[in-house]
């Protein structure tokens, strides 16, 4: 377990009295999907050290320990407050802040080059959200190896606008979508393009981004429904403002609890040899537009054959999530997003018998990874799955043997049922979690 969440220089003092064995494993962020990808290496000895910016805006030169003799050999910036969930685990060997790369992309680089540095030894990054996952590879840090495809191809896949194109090409179903002239960072609206997606689409319509991280750094959420044409104006010119690429969607009538995923590693070698399991967010929280909480795993080829498909078109090799709805109305699964790391679920894979993050590790090192064998599986986000059950959101899908298994620490032993922070096992996140959960301050990133 990281004793403590360091700062940058502090992190590079305590790596260099360290030594590894294989090569480390660079995980970022270090919250419930860091978490995740921490306790699938760990799981195969792989040394994890933990990356995030620091909490409410800090700096990553942190504080000086007053615990310490000024002067000291040891008097240097140590204490960096964070409240990411992933650094009390058992499974993070050490911990640190780094320059946010969407502030200061080569602050980063340099950042990431000095740790690696000191800890003696290449190391192999895992972007847990987009803008650490383009980071990695744009910044092309010296020392790090990417289990992933480089900067253009991720970008193409995580760029809705490409995406779509792509979706076309191959006849993947997808939602209506009007993508908008003039909002590309000049300040400006082109007034015909609203127009005529306002007249194609109807109200309400939803706004997205064609790159999800910085319209959620600008906004506060990756999506935005508009109930009029004022409405629709002023957030396209907000995003326009703000230098964010947006598009207008036809809202789809989604049946709830029906949704679809791909979980899926593909190799250099390509989709014939991807490791993946189909995932149904049966929960999620708040209903609408919320994140996961309940998956579970379904056998669905055609909806595996379409995600592959997709991610073969456009050469792309890594950890990654597809994501569909069911809409009512078409009667038809529509691909909304690819997600090209590690998402707030990826325990469930894990469980199931794909470890995706190991065979990704595996690819790019000495290491072998080889899946046993995929079975049924359930993963559950406790902290909104009660949520929902207590705001009458929905039914318990749960039976009474889950709940003991879960309350006795019982479900570790098995494959059948996992989650995302709660673990008898590796009790520090959850008791974070409930420090957290009452206080003022919010975590910039549910997963």
């Amino acid at each position: 377990m990281a004793d403590r969440f360091h700062s940058t220089q502090g992190l590079i003092d305590a790596l260099t009295d360290a030594s590894f064995d294989c090569p480390p494993a660079l995980v970022s962020n270090a919250h419930v999907t860091g978490l995740g990808v921490a306790r699938a290496l760990d799981a195969h000895d792989v040394p994890v050290i933990a990356l995030d910016r620091p909490a409410n805006g800090g700096s990553a030169s942190g504080s000086k320990d007053a615990s310490r003799p000024d002067g000291g050999a040891e008097a240097a910036t140590v204490s960096v407050t964070h409240d990411g969930l992933a650094p009390p685990s058992d499974a993070v060997d050490f911990a640190g802040a780094v320059t946010y790369p969407l502030d200061d992309l080569d602050g980063f680089r340099e950042d990431v080059e000095a740790i690696v540095d000191a800890a003696g030894r290449e190391a192999v990054a895992f972007g847990c959200m987009d803008e650490w996952a383009l980071a990695y590879a744009e910044a092309d840090p010296d020392g790090v190896r990417l289990p992933y495809a480089g900067i253009e191809t991720v970008d193409d896949v995580l760029n809705k606008s490409q995406l779509y194109a792509t979706c076309e090409e191959l006849g993947v179903p997808y939602p209506e979508t009007h993508r908008l002239g003039g909002n590309g960072g000049e300040g400006s609206v082109d007034d015909a393009d609203l127009e005529a997606a306002a007249d194609a689409l109807g109200f309400p319509l939803v706004v997205k981004p064609a790159r999800k991280r910085e319209f959620e750094e600008a906004f506060g959420t990756n999506v935005i429904e508009v109930a009029d044409e004022a409405e629709f104006r002023d957030t396209v010119a907000a995003a326009a403002a703000a230098g964010v690429e947006v598009m207008a969607q036809k809202r789809v009538d989604i049946a709830t609890g029906e949704d679809r995923s791909l979980a899926s590693y593909v190799p250099p070698s390509g989709v014939d040899d991807a490791l993946a399991v189909v995932g149904n967010a049966a929960v999620r929280y708040p209903r609408q537009f919320g994140t996961s909480c309940l998956v579970e795993t379904v056998a669905d080829p055609e909806i595996e054959a379409r995600a592959l498909g997709v991610l073969d078109d456009a050469g792309y090799h890594g950890i990654s999530e597809a994501e569909f709805v069911y809409d009512r109305e078409r009667e038809e699964y529509l691909l909304l997003d690819v997600n090209t790391r590690p998402w707030k679920w990826i325990s469930l894979p894990v469980a199931a018998g794909a470890n995706l993050p190991m065979a990704a590790y595996a690819a790019v090192t000495d290491a072998e990874y080889e899946s046993t064998g995929i079975e049924p599986a359930r993963w559950v986000y406790l902290r909104d799955y009660l949520a929902a059950l207590s705001g009458g959101e929905v039914g318990d899908l749960l039976g009474g043997d889950d709940w003991r298994a879960l309350v006795s620490g019982k479900f570790e032993a098995g494959r059948s049922l996992t989650t995302g922070i709660y673990r008898p096992s590796d009790p520090a996140p959850t008791a974070k979690l409930f420090e957290t959960e009452f206080d003022d301050r919010e975590y910039y990133c549910s997963c």
